[in-house]
């Protein structure tokens, strides 16, 4: 997850290379307990045929996203979820792409 939206696009680049605006994460969801905790940031998710997306609302959890509908999830890392109807499915979302990791400041 990155911070802000402020990168250098390479035109052409493909998701996953350097320089794409885009960042695949993958995660499996389950039809046991709440499912899977969708880790923190903002996604955009495609159309799921057998997965729902749960959010914790203070009280319970209620369904955000219905099973093949797509959208926006904005996630804690704690209080939503990617739920299957079937026994797991392989959910990719699709992440802004937040660089490299800084190795040291100032370095001369």
């Amino acid at each position: 997850m990155s911070l802000s939206t402020n990168k250098i696009i390479l035109a052409a680049a493909q998701t996953n290379t350097a320089g794409a605006y885009f960042l695949t994460t993958t995660i499996t969801s389950t039809s046991t307990g709440n499912g899977t905790v969708i880790p923190a940031g903002v996604y955009i998710m495609f159309p799921q045929a057998n997965t729902s997306v749960l959010a914790f609302n203070g009280t319970s959890n209620a369904t955000v996203m219905a099973a093949n509908v797509g959208g926006v999830i904005i996630s804690d890392g704690v209080n939503v979820y990617a739920k299957s109807t079937a026994s797991a499915d392989t959910v990719t979302l699709l992440a802004t792409n937040g660089g490299q990791a800084v190795g040291s400041t100032y370095a001369s």
